[in-house]
């Protein structure tokens, strides 16, 4: 996922009730595109958001498991 999606899925985390009054962009400046990526994670799952292909990847991740 490039940094511009990253960025701008926190800024859409930004707004929710949850985070209202909180600032969880600006630590972004300093963050390597892994760490962003794990920052926004914390934070969707905090504010109780299912990030976009949670959905999917769970499902791969349960067939997978039926395999072994």
């Amino acid at each position: 996922m490039t940094r511009l999606v990253l960025l701008q899925r926190l800024k859409e985390v930004q707004q929710m009730p949850r985070y209202q009054g909180r600032d969880i962009m600006t630590i972004s400046a300093v963050l390597s595109n892994q760490a962003l990526a794990r920052h926004l994670e914390v934070c969707e799952q905090a504010a109780g958001v299912v990030p976009p292909f949670a959905t999917t990847a769970g499902k791969v991740q349960q067939a997978q498991q039926g395999t072994r």
